[in-house]
Formats: structure tokens, C-alpha cells, sequence
């Protein structure tokens, strides 16, 4: 039997393959070119009106039924679906992410046995050299026109920083922090409290950690992963730089102590407040570190 599928996400004509995809590529269409049997595509845009033009024009209503509003609200024409589809990964993969309104939707309308695409997701982090940068975004403020700005130093230091981060700025080796099955994990997943630690590939300054995510496909034919990492291409969620109050001063093979620590906001559930405790372990008296900062994705 060829399955009933629900796709939606943050916007219904976001590419489901991100690089190399063409423009305006909605999964919906490429879920009913595979051969499902009926697809419904949720999207609160009011974009989808042109997106029903679309399925007109193609001759596909009779295989997409596209519904405006929240996957919470809306009516679905199939009291359960076979396969979930949903690009809903964020910033530091759980900003502004949509996983809540994917788990409600597997918990209300997956069959048992069903399939979500995707349905694992990683976290990982690193340390890196970035020191221009640093003084570039907190040093600013030691002097602006003259004056000084000291202040609102620390205030920019809680604000993370999402952007392109060379591979050979990394000084240490990547560490998994969190890893999500989307089968299995719940809301209460989403804020965690998790140890990591950081090994030096090289004599080098830590003025930052990173964070990315890679996205697991294992229900396909051939298992597929895309990374978002700094080793390899390039993809508009980029990298999430927090810089650290102290500079650390690493010697090969030393490592770095931490728990990272994240929760949605009370306010906001889609903005996140992030909180990394670090610790440099070495037997150099001199060069010994540890902090603690937090931050606000907002």
C-alpha cells in the first residue's frame, strides 16, 4: 500500500534537500512524484494559496491536499498518515525549530511503525581560535568614538553569534552534546543539561565554542546524513559561535571540561537560553581556566 504522507514546515516551499536544490522546490510535490499515495501539506503562510495554484497546474489535487494554519489547529482528511516529512530545524538546530509541533504531530497522526523523515539529529561542539573576531564584536565596546562602552561588553557576550566558521580556525576535535530520535523523544528532551569534553589537536588559543547539528535519514534506502559543520559546505544555518569571557590557552592533547545547558525561554518557548560552565584541565599553574557564561537566542 503506498503510503499517506504529512509534510509541513516553517515555510511549505522550503527545499527538503537544502543544498543544491532548485528554488521554490516544495517537498509536498516531490512526495506525490515519488508515489505516495496522498499527501497533506501544512503551512500557516498564506503563501499556500499560490502553492494550490501550483498543484492545480500540475495536475496533482487529486494526490496534495494543502491546509493553512497550525498542524495543531488544522483538520487533517486522514484520521492517520504513514510517513512525516518536516524540515523544521533551526539555529544551533532547536531555535526557532518547529521539533515540538513534529512530536505533537507523530503522537496524534503516525501509525504505528511509521516513518519521519528526518529522524535523527546531532548536536555537536567544538572550541576555536577567533580572536580578531572576538575583539572585533566584545572589544569594540572598550572604546566607541572615545568613550567607553565596558558595560555593554558583557551584555554582548550573551548574545551567540551565527555565522561561517573556517575549519582551520578549530582547535580541537568535535564532541557530540545531544542526539535526538525522533521516534522516541519527547518535548521534556528539549531542555537538557549535558557534559561534554574538548581534546586540543594543537598549541593554539580557544577564544570561542561552536555548536552545529547533522541530520540522519536512516529509514532510506541508502541512509543519508547532511552536516552543517565548518568541514564541510556551506548551509544557510552556518555555524553558532559563543565566545568566552576568558581566552583559553591550550597545549595539544589537553582538554577542555564543560556542560552545556539548554532550555527553551519561559516567554518565548522558541528563543533558548543556553548556559556553558568550562573548565581548562592542565598541569601548568599558569595557564589554568574555568568560567561560566550564558546566553540568549532571542
Amino acid at each position: 500500500m503506498l503510503a499517506v504522507e504529512l509534510v509541513f514546515s516553517a515555510c511549505e516551499f522550503l527545499p527538503f534537500v537544502i543544498q543544491n536544490a532548485p528554488p521554490l522546490t516544495p517537498v509536498s510535490r516531490f512526495a506525490a512524484k515519488a508515489g505516495a499515495k496522498h499527501v497533506i501539506g501544512v503551512d500557516m503562510s498564506t503563501i499556500i494559496g499560490k502553492a494550490k495554484e501550483i498543484v492545480e497546474v500540475n495536475g496533482l489535487t487529486d494526490k496534495i491536499t494543502l491546509l493553512q494554519g497550525k498542524m495543531e489547529d488544522v483538520v487533517l482528511p486522514f484520521d492517520k498518515v504513514d510517513i512525516i516529512i518536516s524540515e523544521w530545524m533551526g539555529y544551533f538546530l532547536l531555535y526557532e525549530s518547529m521539533l515540538d509541533t513534529v512530536l505533537w504531530a507523530r503522537d496524534k497522526y503516525l501509525v504505528p511503525n511509521g516513518l519521519i523523515f528526518p529522524d535523527k539529529a546531532t548536536i555537536f561542539m567544538a572550541g576555536i581560535e577567533d580572536g580578531e573576531y572576538k575583539d572585533e564584536k566584545i572589544g569594540f565596546w572598550d572604546n566607541v568614538y572615545g568613550f567607553d562602552y565596558s558595560p555593554l561588553k558583557k551584555t554582548a557576550l550573551t548574545e551567540p553569534l551565527v555565522d561561517t566558521v573556517e575549519i582551520k580556525a578549530v582547535v580541537t576535535d568535535p564532541t557530540a552534546v545531544l542526539t535526538l530520535d525522533l521516534y522516541t523523544c519527547t518535548v521534556a528532551d528539549l531542555a537538557f543539561t549535558s557534559p561534554f569534553t574538548l581534546d586540543a589537536r594543537r598549541d593554539d588559543f580557544v577564544h570561542a565554542l561552536i555548536a552545529w547539528f547533522d541530520i540522519d535519514f536512516t529509514a532510506c534506502h541508502k541512509p543519508i546524513r547532511f552536516s552543517t559543520g565548518p568541514h564541510t559546505k556551506y548551509t544557510h544555518w552556518k555555524q553558532t559561535v559563543f565566545y568566552l569571557r576568558e581566552v583559553l590557552t591550550v597545549q595539544q592533547g589537553e582538554q577542555i571540561q564543560g556542560v552545556l545547558t539548554n532550555k527553551p525561554n519561559e516567554q518565548n518557548p522558541r528563543d533558548l537560553d543556553v548556559k556553558i560552565q568550562y573548565k581548562l584541565e592542565t598541569t601548568d599553574p599558569t595557564r589554568t581556566a574555568e568560567g561560566a557564561c550564558e546566553y540568549k537566542m532571542c
